[in-house]
């Protein structure tokens, strides 16, 4: 039976970022994967989701060239290249990450894992033992009742990003970021779109400001939105989905090619042997502490499989959190307050910390600023206007207690406020960082000036 000091059951950015920081730390370490290595971000998800969104933005630039003193006469897409290009990004992000277990000399074990008692894993009845075994198992689209998958007529995502053939029409069940993102997509390539979401509100998870806008954008680009609504039923006999639609005024029929699921996600739980070494979950989650020990010694949990946010950042920081107090390193238990969350439709959101709501529902006094790309320089000349920034701020101790954007290219500028966050920044220190200009990152220091009554150009 083969021995190691750790051995980490998949690879997903838990698992691959977990198993080489194990290795970096001296120990001897071995990961185990049934499918292809970097899991569903790298092959499924966060990775290849974005080339198509690339591809997307790319055609609205030919759409619009115009708008750019440019003439371009002639062009069109060829949807099957679309989609191959992806899977070549997802191909070459994979093999990224086979290179990486050579480099750290992690040994990959094909098949799929099970957890025994005794810090043993079989994998498609062979042994393995270790003094430390991780769980890092991932999740997968979310199945309603109502909503049962058949991969052809009824989708999830990893259906939406191979579909052979561009559907005309689809309907998407679901706004959270990957509901919005496929949204996005097909609406650009040329598929009608319809978004059906139970709450009030696109995104709903984000604070108010930025939902309305969202919406307003999306309803601006042709999409269909349809909120404080529910597919009730799916009817898939005729050539055409039958959806009714339950609204605030009624039901609703609606038809399309291709229903997308995107309802959310379920923990990969099943079958991995849990019952078998008495692992406690709870609501299809695995229970650890701050150190993702589990109440079983030597079993670990990392990623979607446990409480919190289901994000691959997430599940990479939880990994090497884990692995370090395991090798004996002082460590900080992660703050869940401070962890920034990212959706890639057009435009695109980040957010970090504390909405409008939930700040003034904590009882805090707040300054709040707020700075249209409208007025931002650098967006005037992309071409990219719409959106904002917004700030919030403890009125009595000048803590930034939230971030939120909407615009092009803020998932790439939220990090200045996870980071200022984290040092405990005031806004008085923001405003005295110089930004560059012309960049659309000064918006956050503009916002932050409005926040105080200081803002130039507004």
């Amino acid at each position: 039976m083969s021995k190691y000091d750790v051995i980490v059951l998949g690879s997903g950015p838990g698992g691959y970022v977990t198993a080489i920081r194990a290795s970096q730390l001296g120990l001897k370490t071995a990961i185990v994967e049934k499918e292809s290595l970097g899991g569903v971000c790298l092959n499924w998800g966060c990775i290849p989701t974005k080339a198509l969104l690339k591809s997307a933005q790319v055609f609205e630039y030919l759409k619009h060239a115009d708008s750019y003193g440019l003439t371009v006469k002639e062009f069109d897409k060829d949807f099957g290249k679309v989609i191959e290009r992806s899977r070549g990004v997802a191909e070459g992000m994979s093999k990224g990450v086979q290179f990486l277990m050579k480099k750290n000399k992690i040994e990959v074990i094909n098949g799929f894992g099970k957890i025994k008692p005794g810090k043993k894993v079989d994998v498609d009845g062979k042994e393995y033992s270790a003094d430390h075994i991780i769980i890092a198992t991932g999740a997968r689209s979310r199945e309603l009742p109502n909503l049962k998958q058949d991969g052809k007529k009824v989708i999830g995502y990893r259906e939406a990003m191979t579909l052979k053939k561009q559907p005309k029409s689809m309907i998407v069940v679901g706004s959270g970021a990957i509901g919005v993102e496929f949204a996005h997509f097909y609406n650009s390539m040329g598929t009608e779109v319809t978004i059906v979401e139970f709450l009030p509100n696109l995104v709903p998870l984000e604070d108010e400001d930025v939902s309305k806008q969202f919406e307003r954008s999306f309803k601006k680009a042709g999409i269909k939105v349809m909120t404080n609504s529910s597919v009730e039923k799916l009817d898939t006999s005729g050539k055409l989905v039958k959806a009714t639609v339950k609204t605030s005024k009624g039901e609703e029929t609606l038809e399309a090619e291709i229903v997308l699921s995107a309802v959310g996600i379920a923990s990969n739980l099943e079958n991995i042997g849990l019952e078998d070494v008495g692992i406690v979950t709870d609501k299809g989650k695995i229970m650890v502490n701050d150190w993702y020990q589990t109440n079983i010694p030597g079993y670990y949990a990392i990623g979607d499989v446990v409480p919190g946010p289901a994000l691959a950042h997430v599940a990479s920081a939880e990994g090497i959190t884990c692995v370090e107090k395991i090798a004996g390193l002082h460590v900080e238990p992660i703050n869940y307050g401070n962890i920034p969350g990212c959706t890639y439709a057009s435009p695109e959101i980040a957010s970090v910390g504390m909405t409008e709501k939930q700040a003034k529902d904590a009882g805090y006094e707040l300054k709040v600023g707020k700075f249209p790309f409208s007025a931002s320089g650098k967006a005037s000349a992309s071409g990219e206007k719409d959106g904002f920034v917004k700030v919030i701020f403890d009125a009595k101790y000048g803590e930034w207690l939230g971030c939120h954007m909407i615009g092009a290219g803020v998932t790439d500028m939220i990090a200045e406020a996870v980071l200022g966050r984290k040092l405990e920044t005031t806004g008085h220190e923001v405003l005295k960082a110089i930004h560059p200009h012309p960049t659309m990152s000064e918006a956050v220091m503009e916002a932050v000036a409005d926040a105080y009554g200081e803002v130039i150009h507004l």
